[in-house]
């Protein structure tokens, strides 16, 4: 009703201008004034006994406007306003804000024929979009879905606007019509720009489908839309559920994506090269020593030749700088603690690498068996047997590497 608020203030300069009440203007002005102070502390009954007073006094349907607002905010004399806006309207059968405030007066009435007759007429004669919204709510209200949908849908084709856009989905997937929202939504996306408003409906409504691929698709616009992390972090889990790691590459690509998250994913899908020229940029730009281990770790995940004693040089120079600067994550420790063992680099400082990785994770099986096979590579057999049965307790002999060195152990002791 707010959107159809009558100021008085032209009306009181008209009559105090061309004297269109010499004798009483005092009182009128008055009264008017007392109605307006009424309603600006909200006490909407002693308000609307003024305007309706001075509606039977002066004949202007502006008072008998005021007072049928304030009888909808007071919540009182329903049938009476509704007989006395009708009997004006005889008077005024053009004037749209008599059909504007029976809408309400019928709905608060329960009365909602009469206020789809209202809505009804209202249509016929404005194309307003305020019009056309408050003619839809007899119909939402009252029941009659079918045609509110209709409304609503009028009313976006007028305004174009998110909002009511989102009024004519969420209507439509009440009645069941899901697939129709989704169409309206996806065109207005297309179409008319981008919101995230839009984005947050189509990701319910494809959530509740189970579409991955819709899923997948809102969320990649929703990111170019707004780069946030976690809106990231749900479609790399979306293609790794789909098994297509490769098109998560392509699309991080196209994005621009953060270089730690694009890096991961080219080691994750074995595409070593970008993840090396990657890894020596950040490694240039960044005082992070990670980059200096990721380096030691691609130099020898590259190599086509795994016992190239050039290539351990240069792994051992990287990891060594590595260290250097402070490099302590156990997944360094350890990675390049097994190499050196392997490899017969220098198997003691293997095995002071991977006791310092265990003090990060204890109990992990990976880094226990590197220790194992560090001290059988020392000759201390029981060191060795102790260690791998507990990794074997816990892990099995399922993976390839753990049954070698299950074997050689048992052998060893």
């Amino acid at each position: 009703m707010s959107r159809y608020r009558i100021t008085l203030l032209p009306l009181l300069c008209s009559m105090l201008l061309f004297g269109a009440y010499p004798k009483a203007s005092t009182s009128i002005d008055m009264q008017i004034v007392k109605g307006l102070y009424f309603e600006d502390i909200k006490a909407y009954e002693p308000a609307r006994e003024i305007f309706a007073k001075l509606y039977d006094r002066t004949g202007e349907g502006a008072f008998l406007i005021k007072e049928a607002k304030d009888a909808l905010f007071a919540q009182s004399h329903y049938p009476e306003t509704i007989r006395r806006l009708l009997h004006l309207r005889k008077q005024t059968p053009d004037d749209k804000e008599i059909t504007r405030i029976l809408i309400p007066l019928y709905m608060e009435s329960n009365n909602y024929e009469a206020a789809k007759k209202e809505a009804e007429r209202l249509l016929e004669d404005s194309h307003d979009p305020r019009d056309i919204d408050l003619a839809s709510n007899p119909f939402l209200y009252g029941g009659d879905l079918k045609r509110a949908t209709q409304i609503l849908r009028k009313l976006y084709e007028h305004t174009q606007r998110v909002s009511d856009l989102l009024r004519l989905s969420d209507l439509l997937v009440y009645r069941g019509k899901s697939d129709e929202a989704i169409r309206l939504l996806e065109t207005h996306r297309r179409l008319k720009g981008e919101d995230k408003a839009i984005y947050a409906a189509l990701l319910k409504l494809y959530s509740a489908k189970k579409d991955i691929d819709g899923l997948l698709e809102t969320y990649k616009g929703l990111y170019k839309l707004k780069p946030a992390r976690e809106v990231l972090d749900r479609i790399l889990e979306i293609y790794a559920y789909k098994h297509d790691l490769n098109s998560a590459v392509a699309f991080l690509e196209s994005v621009d994506a953060p270089k730690e998250v694009l890096y991961d994913i080219y080691k994750m899908t074995k595409h070593y090269n970008k993840a090396m020229v990657l890894a020596q940029d950040m490694a240039r730009r960044s005082d992070d020593p990670r980059w200096l281990a990721e380096l030691g770790v691609l130099t020898y995940e590259t190599a086509k030749n795994k016992d190239d004693k050039e290539m351990l040089k240069k792994m051992s120079e990287w990891f060594e700088k590595a260290l250097a600067k402070g490099v302590d994550d156990s997944l360094y420790l350890n990675y390049y603690g097994y190499t050196l063992i392997d490899k017969n680099l220098d198997v003691a400082k293997g095995v002071a690498l991977i006791r310092k990785a265990l003090t990060q994770q204890p109990d992990n099986s990976y880094y226990l068996d590197s220790l194992a096979w560090g001290y059988y590579k020392l000759r201390e057999c029981d060191k060795a047997f102790k260690t791998m049965k507990r990794v074997v307790e816990k892990e099995g002999t399922g993976v390839p590497e753990i049954a070698q060195h299950w074997r050689a152990i048992k052998e060893c002791k």
